[in-house]
């Protein structure tokens, strides 16, 4: 096996396929990165049975063939390369020669024969955006995603897709987010899956702020992430998603508007006698023109102004800091309408226009007069 590459574009795939390589396993070829040199151009491969990413890159090749090398040593030499042509040869008892400009390595690999293969994925199912939607529809979703391993099917993002464009929701029992955008183009008809949130941060990470197209594929198992010459290939979660539609009330009769960022500047004043060991949920007093903030530990007492637009009605109600911060954090505006029932009902955030384009709910904490 024989051929040569620009560092910097190995380098790029090198780093991008580690991220699905297994620390540590029982099979020392996952703990690698598998090569494979034929035509004109080199594959990458990482694989921890769960998530595979392949990228592929120019490369030429003279001599055709695979091998198994250890990522984290190759990442770190091929890191440390000049800015050159990376010369790459394997001999038959699989020992690897790596040249660049007066650089020189030798180092073992590993037979190919022991590296799993990667999930195919059927493509009855295909739909295409813009790589920077993808990418934001992410961030202001996964952050809502589960870590509770008790209902694996909430430990993803559920992807809706239909003629109205895609719905993305997430939910984790404190809180929950919904982001809908419209799709360039859909092939095979509606579907739906839910898709680990581990592999979403991976393709938010490869998407980049582009306006190029990603393709999601859905197979019977597994989906495809295709973006630009990068694959990410992972399981599909399976299970019963919550019927978010039916848990969100959307017949509250307080509403108040409110500039993101000064609400979260308020939340996060007060939060400051706030710890780890000393929670506190956050108290919120809304009356006209004003929502009044309050924290009280035994690191000491906080209080904080937030001025709106809109009537509370006295409602007094308690969140969790972090949740609350976060969902008006991730919500893509700069200013949102807060709708309120009660002191025990849901908060939920939704844009100040009246389009549905996200939602964020958020639980309330229940409040103790010694709050």
């Amino acid at each position: 096996m024989k051929f040569s590459c620009e560092k910097a574009l190995l380098q790029n795939a090198i780093s991008v396929t580690s991220r699905a390589v297994a620390p540590k396993s029982s099979i020392p070829a996952l703990e690698g990165l598998l090569l494979h040199a034929g035509g004109e151009e080199l594959t990458v491969s990482g694989y921890n049975m769960q998530t595979g990413i392949r990228a592929k890159v120019s490369a030429g090749v003279s001599d055709p063939g695979d091998i198994v090398l250890n990522a984290r040593l190759f990442g770190d030499i091929i890191r440390r390369m000049p800015d050159d042509m990376v010369v790459f040869t394997v001999d038959e008892k699989l020992q690897v020669h790596l040249s660049c400009a007066d650089a020189d390595f030798d180092i073992p690999g590993l037979s190919a024969a022991d590296y799993p293969d990667l999930p195919e994925v059927e493509d009855e199912y295909a739909v295409y955006m813009q790589r920077k939607v993808l990418r934001a529809m992410i961030e202001e979703v996964a952050f809502a995603v589960s870590t509770n391993e008790s209902r694996p099917v909430h430990t993803g993002a559920l992807f809706e897709i239909g003629e109205g464009g895609l719905t993305m929701a997430a939910v984790d029992g404190f809180r929950l987010a919904v982001r809908k955008e419209p799709l360039e183009k859909i092939e095979g008809g509606a579907f739906s899956f839910v898709a680990p949130g581990p592999a979403l941060n991976e393709v938010k990470s490869i998407c980049g702020d582009v306006e190029d197209l990603a393709q999601i594929t859905l197979g019977k198992r597994h989906i495809l992430f295709t973006v630009g010459s990068v694959e990410l290939i992972c399981r599909r979660l399976e299970g019963e998603f919550l019927d978010y539609r039916t848990a969100i009330p959307r017949k509250n009769p307080i509403a108040v508007t409110v500039e993101s960022k000064a609400l979260i500047e308020s939340i996060d004043r007060v939060s400051v006698v706030i710890s780890d060991k000393l929670k506190s949920p956050v108290r919120c007093r809304f009356e006209e023109g004003k929502v009044l903030l309050s924290a009280k530990t035994g690191n000491g007492d906080a209080k904080d102004v937030c001025r709106l637009e809109g009537d509370g009605d006295g409602l007094e109600i308690g969140f969790n800091n972090r949740y609350l911060m976060e969902a008006l954090r991730y919500a893509p505006a700069d200013k949102v309408r807060i709708e309120l029932n009660t002191g025990v009902s849901p908060a939920i955030i939704v844009p100040t226009d009246g389009k549905d384009h996200f939602l964020y709910m958020v639980l309330p904490v229940r409040l103790k007069n010694s709050d």
